[in-house]
Formats: structure tokens, C-alpha cells, sequence
């Protein structure tokens, strides 16, 4: 004896809700989780091509075979398609025959954010 009130055959609507609000909670926890890597992605690419930059302005220094005067200087620079502000910042040190030389670079909308950071010390040339 079967009883006919008792027999199922597929999911209740009930089911059906809870099932489609986990798949859709899942869901959003992924394109957060998406979208927060992208953001990361391009804030590790805009920090690598401003390190690049530095690095650029330093070999420049570095190349020209100059002792450095104090003062500051700066200029633009563009890496990897993206545009960047640069300014060099040198100051004496201790010994009279170095030179510190701190290299920042930040992006045209924000200045006040230093997107990279550079510092390095430039010997006085001994004839």
C-alpha cells in the first residue's frame, strides 16, 4: 500500500529557491573575488613601469659620469604606454664624495601618491 499524497518526483519549489540563492551567493563571492585581481593586475603593472622609470632616470645619472649638484629636478616619462611624473631629489651626504640621490614617481593624476621609489648614492669621480 502506497500512499499517493507521499510520492515525490523532482524538487520542491522550496529546494529550488535555496539552490539558486546559494549558486547565486557563489557566484558573487567570485566576481568579487575577479574583480579584486584584476585591480591587482594593473596596480602591480603601474608599479613595475614606475620602477622602471626610476631606474631609467638613475642609469641616465649614472651614465653621464656627472657629480650631481644639491637641488631637484624632474620631468616625464612614459613606460609601457602610461604616462609618468618623475622628480629627482639630490642632497649631500656626510662624506663630501657622495651624493644621495632619491628618485620619485608618481602618475599625472596624483601627484601626491609615490608610486615608486628610488634611492641611490652617486660617488665623486677620482681622476
Amino acid at each position: 500500500m502506497r500512499n499517493r499524497g507521499t510520492a515525490r518526483s523532482g524538487f520542491a519549489l522550496i529546494e529550488t529557491l535555496v539552490a539558486l540563492a546559494i549558486i547565486g551567493i557563489a557566484m558573487a563571492a567570485a566576481m568579487r573575488s575577479t574583480r579584486f585581481s584584476i585591480d591587482t593586475v594593473y596596480d602591480l603593472k603601474t608599479r613595475t613601469a614606475a620602477a622602471w622609470v626610476a631606474q631609467n632616470v638613475s642609469n641616465q645619472l649614472l651614465a653621464a659620469r656627472l657629480f650631481p649638484e644639491p637641488g631637484a629636478l624632474s620631468g616625464k616619462a612614459t613606460q609601457g604606454m602610461q604616462e609618468f611624473d618623475w622628480r629627482q631629489e639630490v642632497s649631500v651626504t656626510p662624506n663630501y664624495s657622495f651624493r644621495r640621490v632619491e628618485i620619485k614617481v608618481f602618475l599625472p593624476d596624483n601627484p601626491e601618491h609615490v608610486v615608486s621609489r628610488q634611492v641611490n648614492y652617486v660617488a665623486r669621480q677620482q681622476n
